[in-house]
């Protein structure tokens, strides 16, 4: 069993693609930069070069203390635990490693710390060799002023002329602290003035990594900055309209057929209560129409569905909303669905509920309609008539962001809460970077 165990372990040691900018960031601590900040393109080898390189160092210096980070401990744990254990070839360890506080004893008395940000006093009163923190973007940025730069500049009075390093990977999210830390680097760092030789930025775009293939599906299923941001790995700053493609290449003067079945999104429990119905063209939505009805509840909105559409002959339609929307079921109450569902039952209807277990998260929603509306591919496939779905039309074409957020909807304007619902129907078809791929072109989930 434990022969079949180290095989497995040394088998998580397959052959990576050489890349110039990988292999100078392997030397980087060994040439004396101390903060490699690495802004590289999602799923492009940054995570798991590092993973290697810290199981390298702690195999091969004995009595050292390394530590892995990320924005959160169930993130840290995702993303570094199991590899972790498996690259520093865990059966063959005499103690065994702690799964509660996530740390890896080396045979030679090194540790490495597996640690969770979101309490970044995690990272204090350890003297470290070096370590690693991922999605450093998200990190909060007065953590790494407060707490983890002034960690990595501990003296360990036992060796006073060491430093500790760290890693700062990840994709950029706008221009944040992490810009900051990129753009510090680029000026000051090895490969700018010179003024900081601690500091270096290594930059690589995805498409330098991954097929082709993979790259053309990804601008199909993404809207450009997404794109850019995450596959380019560029600092891209957020303008004031969160759907700021949205034009009258969307637009379209096509109106609800009467053999077409409806698909009907919501936002509950806001004023106005605002919903959207459109048709699915193959892998295209149209918003045609919608309702939208002054201090009202569920199931007024419904009765007034029923009525709009008691002469439509094809009595189907699917559900899309708020996971909010289902409070109460589990103790035997009506929610905003079930009030919806028993107007519908009485008038006949079929009707299909597609709501997500959970919410997405407000990026993913906004990225998901934003890559319909004009991908990175130049593609657009989403439309809507602005004649009748004005509510639809206005809230794509005005809502903003929140004053100095990179993501949160200014709640002051009246149309938010359409786009949001036009964003939980999105997102469940085509959520963005996230398409499935059959025959050899990108479709939704049906």
């Amino acid at each position: 069993m434990t022969n079949l165990r180290l095989q497995r372990e040394m088998a998580r040691w397959y052959e990576l693609k050489d890349h110039p900018v990988q292999m100078a960031l392997i030397r980087a601590v060994e040439d004396g930069i101390r903060f490699p900040i690495v802004p590289a393109g999602r799923r492009s080898g940054k995570t798991e070069r590092a993973k290697r390189f810290v199981a390298k160092q702690a195999m091969y210096y004995p009595n050292e203390k390394y530590f892995l980070g990320a924005p959160t401990y169930n993130q840290a744990k995702k993303i570094w635990w199991d590899d972790m254990k498996q690259l520093t070839l865990c059966s063959t360890h005499t103690q065994r490693p702690s799964e509660g506080e996530l740390k890896i004893f080396m045979p030679n008395g090194t540790e490495i710390h597996v640690l969770g940000l979101d309490q970044p006093q995690r990272i204090e009163g350890i003297n470290w060799t070096g370590g690693v923190i991922d999605e450093i973007a998200d990190v909060k940025g007065e953590a790494v002023q407060a707490n983890i730069m002034p960690a990595l500049n501990t003296v360990n009075p036992t060796r006073p002329d060491y430093r500790a390093w760290c890693w700062f990977i990840g994709v950029p999210d706008g221009l944040n602290h992490y810009y900051d830390m990129a753009e510090y680097a680029r000026i000051n760092g090895v490969q700018g003035n010179g003024s900081d030789p601690d500091y270096a930025l290594f930059h690589w775009k995805s498409s330098e990594i991954l097929p082709p293939d993979v790259i053309e599906s990804a601008k199909r299923t993404m809207h450009r900055r997404q794109y850019l941001q995450e596959y380019e790995a560029s600092f891209e700053t957020a303008s004031g309209r969160i759907y700021e493609d949205y034009s009258p290449r969307n637009y379209t003067n096509r109106t609800i057929q009467p053999h077409e079945a409806l698909h009907w999104m919501h936002d509950q429990n806001f004023t106005p209560l605002s919903s959207a119905i459109a048709v699915v063209d193959g892998d295209v939505p149209y918003i045609l129409d919608e309702i939208v009805l002054e201090s009202a509840i569920s199931r007024q909105s419904a009765i007034e569905f029923v009525e709009k559409y008691k002469d439509h002959q094809n009595k189907t339609v699917f559900i899309y909303g708020d996971p909010a929307g289902r409070a109460g079921e589990k103790h035997g109450h009506k929610s905003d669905y079930t009030e919806i569902e028993d107007v519908l039952r009485r008038h006949r209807w079929k009707y299909e509920r597609r709501v997500k277990p959970a919410h997405p998260s407000i990026k993913d929603r906004q990225n998901a309609v934003r890559a319909k509306i004009l991908n990175a591919a130049d593609e657009v496939s989403l439309y809507v008539n602005p004649t009748t779905a004005p509510w639809s039309h206005k809230g794509l074409a005005t809502v903003q962001l929140q004053e100095g957020s990179t993501f949160q909807e200014d709640q002051r304007n009246q149309y938010q809460h359409i786009t949001t619902a036009i964003g939980y129907f999105t997102d469940y078809h085509w959520p963005a970077g996230r398409a499935l791929l059959k025959s050899a072109r990108v479709t939704g989930n049906y």
